[in-house]
């Protein structure tokens, strides 16, 4: 016991000790327990919050005017000087309308625009879309075509690759729709080079055909020439109506496989080939 009670004696410094390192010990123990509050940050927003936000901000995105490149709906027969610069046409261009405007004629369709302007295929596209035409401006036109008809029978001989679409609606089974279809056909081969190519513009009867024939007359055709399918380019009879690129690059294979081209008969043979219009083909090409 005495060696025990020897080793467990302390001196009064070190049980003062003792007592200051417990004392610390509960302190750091009580500190821990204790839940302080947080800090929040200085700007702290709710979900609601930050919600309401972002509507805000998509409502100012809406808000923003739209810039478009467009061209607002007009009456070409009341073009000024002014709206035709901003359209893109030349001075001379905008003097022949109001110079053809002056004699007291109207602009009926976008091809007579373009013929009486002399603007170019690219600017017509542009803005043809956005012509209004007046109803009573195409009937007065309209009346008055059936007048001459009536009056002067040499009418009969209007040329069938100058007629507006006004024109053909004065024969009967002729409506708006077909009438600029036929236009629109007309313009995108580059122009008739024989009557039966009305065949080729959807709906048109061959009733109908025949009274656009007895009508009109083919007194000017485009300039083509008829081009020999063993020496032609691929390139060029792409740009052949009737053909597109494709149908073009297989039959030139066809001839390179089987050295020429004989006869039509033998195209059909070649995939997609449009034989039934073989007739309307041979206006622009030939087998020499």
């Amino acid at each position: 016991m005495k060696f025990l009670k020897s080793h467990f004696a302390l001196s009064r410094s070190q049980q003062n000790g003792i007592f200051v390192l417990v004392a610390l010990i509960i302190i750091l123990q009580v500190l821990l327990l204790i839940d302080f509050p947080k800090e929040k940050p200085a700007a702290s927003y709710t979900e609601d919050q930050l919600e309401a936000f972002r509507n805000e901000l998509d409502s100012l995105n809406r808000a923003k005017p739209v810039i478009r490149d467009s061209i607002f709906p007009f009456n070409p027969n009341y073009l000024t000087d002014f709206k035709g610069y901003r359209l893109g046409m030349s001075p001379a261009e905008i003097d022949r309308l109001l110079a053809y405007r002056k004699e007291g004629r109207w602009i009926n369709s976008a091809n007579d625009f373009q013929h009486v302007t002399g603007i170019s295929d690219s600017l017509l596209r542009k803005i043809s879309p956005s012509f209004r035409f007046p109803e009573w401006v195409k009937e007065k036109e309209r009346l008055q075509f059936q007048k001459r008809i009536t009056e002067d029978k040499e009418i009969i001989h209007a040329d069938l690759n100058i007629v507006s679409a006004l024109d053909l609606k004065t024969i009967n089974g002729v409506g708006e729709v077909l009438s600029e279809r036929i236009v629109k056909y007309r313009s995108k081969i580059g122009g008739f080079v024989d009557p039966i190519q009305l065949y080729d513009v959807y709906g048109v009867s061959p009733e109908v055909i025949q009274r656009i024939n007895t009508r009109f007359k083919l007194l000017s055709k485009p300039d083509v020439s008829i081009k020999n399918i063993n020496e032609i380019t691929e390139a060029e009879l792409a740009e052949i109506p009737y053909f597109n690129e494709r149908l073009a690059k297989d039959i030139l294979n066809y001839r390179s496989l089987h050295e020429r081209i004989s006869s039509f008969e033998e195209l059909s043979k070649i995939n997609n080939f449009p034989y039934d219009k073989i007739d309307r083909i041979k206006l622009y090409l030939a087998i020499e």
